[in-house]
C-alpha cells in the first residue's frame, strides 16, 4: 500500500517498541518519517531501516518540537501527521509515588503529547493533517500500582477529544489508540518482574498468565498496533475523529465480575 506517498509524519518515542514499528509501517507505505526520542543510538538504528530522519531530543521541549516541525516543512514541504507515542513512568500506588515520579509521569505521557501536538497544529491545519495519541487500556481502567501512569493515560483521552472538538472545523483529526499487552522491551521487563513474583520459569509463562482472561489469549506485536495507527492516520479514516480504538485482544470487553464463572 502507498497510502502515505508524499506524506510526512513525525513519530515520538520512535527508538523502540511500538514507536519503532509505527515508523517502519508508515515509511513502508511511502511516508517521509521523522523519528524522535531521547536516545540517539536506537533512534538512528530504526531510522536506518526505514530511510527515516532521526532527531534525538525531548518531545516535551517546546524548542525541540518546533524544530521538528520546521524540519518537516523545510525538507519535505509540510507535515501531515504526528504520532504521539512517547510515554512511561508513574508506577506505584498513590502513597508510593513521589513528587518527582509524578512529575516524570506528567512529562513523559501528557507533556510530550500536548507540546508536540501544539507545535504541529499550524502545519497540520495547512495540510488537513491529524494527530494520533498512543494511550493504553490503562486509559480505560485502572491496573494495580500504576497510579501516575493510569492518571496520565486517562488524561490523554481528554486531550484527544479536546483537539478533535476544537480543530475539526479546520480539517484536523485526532484519535487515540489503547493497546493492551504488547511484546515490547518495556513489557519484557514487566514479564521478568512477573516471573519473580509468581516463580515462573519463563517470560512466555508470564505472558500466558497476564493474557489468560483475554479473549484472543495472547499479547499483541508492535506491528499490530502500527497497523491500527496507519489506518487512523490515513485518508481511509477521514471521517473518524475523537475516537478511542482498543488494540488489546479483547481485554477491555471482559466483564471482570463474571470471571469466576
Amino acid at each position: 500500500m502507498t497510502r502515505f506517498q508524499g506524506k510526512t509524519v513525525i513519530v515520538t518515542g520512535a527508538g523502540t517498541g511500538i514507536g519503532a514499528a509505527c515508523a517502519r509501517r508508515l515509511a513502508g507505505e511511502g511516508a517521509n518519517v521523522i523519528l524522535t526520542g531521547r536516545r540517539p543510538e536506537p533512534l538512528e538504528a530504526v531510522a536506518a531501516t526505514c530511510n527515516g530522519v532521526a532527531v534525538a531530543g525531548d518531545a516535551a521541549s517546546k524548542d525541540h518540537a518546533e524544530a521538528l516541525v520546521r524540519l518537516a516543512r523545510d525538507r519535505f514541504g509540510g507535515l501531515d501527521a504526528v504520532v504521539c507515542n512517547a510515554g512511561g513512568f508513574g508506577f506505584g500506588t498513590l502513597t508510593d509515588v513521589s513528587d518527582s515520579d509524578w512529575a516524570k509521569a506528567v512529562e513523559a505521557n501528557l507533556n510530550t503529547a500536548m507540546v508536540m501536538a501544539r507545535a504541529a497544529m499550524p502545519a497540520l491545519v495547512e495540510r488537513g493533517g491529524n494527530v494520533l495519541m498512543m494511550a493504553s487500556i490503562a486509559a480505560l481502567a485502572a491496573g494495580p500500582e500504576a497510579c501516575g501512569y493510569v492518571t496520565m493515560k486517562h488524561g490523554l483521552i481528554g486531550l484527544t477529544r479536546s483537539i478533535a472538538r476544537d480543530f475539526g472545523r479546520q480539517g484536523v483529526r485526532c484519535n487515540a489508540i489503547c493497546p493492551g499487552w504488547v511484546r515490547t522491551e518495556m513489557a519484557a521487563m514487566e514479564m521478568s518482574e512477573m516471573m519473580e513474583r509468581k516463580r515462573l520459569a519463563s517470560r512466555e509463562e508470564a505472558y500466558a498468565l497476564v493474557t489468560r482472561d483475554v479473549p484472543l489469549g495472547k499479547p499483541a506485536m508492535p506491528e499490530d498496533v502500527a497497523a491500527a495507527v496507519a489506518f487512523l492516520c490515513s485518508g481511509e479514516a477521514s471521517m473518524i475523529t475523537g475516537a478511542v480504538l482498543t488494540v488489546d485482544g479483547g481485554a477491555s470487553v471482559v466483564d471482570v465480575p463474571t470471571l469466576a464463572f
